[in-house]
Order: C-alpha cells, then structure tokens, then sequence
C-alpha cells in the first residue's frame, strides 16, 4: 500500500462521505496545505448532491492538534490577510450540508476551531479541547472565541482563552460543547452511524433545520421563531412530508427523496 492522501476523501455509503486529516509526525497539525486541501474537499463534496453528510476526521489517534506554529511564525498581518488563512473555516462554517466531527486526542487551536465549525461533534473519552493560542502570543483567531462564548458561556470561555488550559471530554460534554462521549478509539464509528441515520432522514428537513439553527442563534428570540414557523410551514409543500406522515399512518419505512 502506498502512502496515504495527507487529506483523503471517502464516499462511504449513502449520502455520507468521510475527510480523513494523515498528518501523524504532526499530530495532524494543520498547515496551508492541509486547510486548502480540506476547504477544496469540502467544496467539492458540497457540489456533489448525492452527499448528505460528510465525517471530518483524523487518522493516528489525534483529531487536529492545532495549527502549524512553524509556519506562522514569521507571518505578518498582510500575508495571513493575502493567503487567506481562514479560507478552510469559512467553508466549513457556511457548508450546507451536515458537518460531524469525530475527536480522538487532541483538538486544540485550530483544532477545536475546525470542530466548532462543524453541526455535531463525537469524542472519545480521553479526548482534550481547547485554545493554547495564547500561551505562544497570540488568540483565537478562527472562531474560538465566538463560537465557545455562544456554545459555553462567557465564564468558561474567558478561562478556556485566558489560561490556555484544555477541557476533557467529560467538562465538554458537560458544558455543552459536544454531542456525545464515546470509548476512546470509537469516535468515528459513532459519527459514521450519526451520520448514516442522519442521511436517511428528508433531505429538506435535514436542510431547513440547519438553517433555522444556525441562522435562529444570532438573532432576537422572536425572529428566530418566526424563522423556524415559516420553514415549518413551507415543508408541507413538500413531497417528502406526505410521503413521511403516509408511511408513518401505513406503518412502513418512508421513501424519502427530497422533493
């Protein structure tokens, strides 16, 4: 066997395909080249309509255990601003297709950026999160800061970002910031099987409850309902929701095929 891709993608069954990080010398620590080579993956697959979900991963043991500090080193202002070093978060953060993370190890910096991105997050019990930024002169620059103080509150936040200290799996799951804690070693399997059910249900659905979701979290209360009613409404003009409600009434497995 050869080496394998140092970003691979896999389309593993239905509707769900699967982006494996192999950088395992670096813990998978993300560099340009891996970010561009992610964010064009994701594009892709966000092009492709028979992908509903798509499994972001890493292979080694580690999810993302940062960003590479080697080559940051010596950027200045206007060269993160000219290679566009945020490229990879802002494609993830605007994919309309389903993201889960599976997280072994580490998701530090970049890492935990990378995951907060993502809609579900799966994490093996010895799992760590967190944003050392910090500790080498510098902050969250991806989301970090915004994503955890809209995830876990202000006061976990500020401690997350001030000390640099990671939270286990357990403190995370605790605060709100994962969807589930697996055996270490497990993860994976876990957000394939999510991603699996989730890419079974009514593509529309599946569709206008991200949307409302990430659309409902930065607005007043009473837009962000209005928001879900109407997307709510317009799905009864859909053929999936007669399908879905006759299969359930017929006691059968629905056909969903998202029209």
């Amino acid at each position: 066997m050869g080496t394998p891709e140092i970003v691979a993608v896999e389309h593993v069954s239905d509707g769900v395909a699967v982006v494996t990080l192999h950088r395992p010398e670096r813990r998978n620590a993300l560099n340009l080249e891996i970010k561009t080579r992610i964010a064009d993956a994701v594009l892709t697959l966000e092009a492709d309509s028979n992908v509903r979900v798509i499994v972001l991963t890493g292979a080694g043991g580690y999810f993302i255990a940062g960003t590479d500090i080697a080559e940051m080193e010596s950027m200045s202002p206007a060269r993160h601003q000219a290679l566009e070093t945020d490229r990879m978060f802002t494609v993830l953060r605007r994919c309309p297709k389903i993201l889960i993370a599976a997280v072994e190890g580490y998701a530090l910096g970049g890492g935990c950026e990378t995951a907060l991105c993502c809609d579900m997050i799966v994490a093996g019990e010895g799992a760590r999160l967190g944003q050392p930024e910090i500790r080498v002169g510098i902050m969250p620059g991806a989301g970090g800061t915004q994503r955890l103080l809209r995830t876990i509150g202000k006061y976990r936040t500020m401690r997350l970002a001030l000390t640099g200290e990671p939270l286990t799996a357990r403190e995370a799951f605790d605060a709100g910031l994962l969807s589930e804690i697996v055996p270490d070693g497990s993860a994976f399997e876990r957000a394939l099987t999510l991603a699996r059910t989730v890419a079974a249900m009514p593509p529309l659905s599946v569709l206008a409850i991200k949307e409302v979701v990430q659309l409902g979290q930065d607005v007043p209360l009473e837009t962000a309902l209005a928001l879900e009613r109407k997307a709510f409404v317009q799905l009864f003009d859909t053929q999936d929701q007669k399908e879905g409600m006759r299969a359930f009434l017929e006691k059968r497995p629905p056909q969903f095929k998202g029209s």
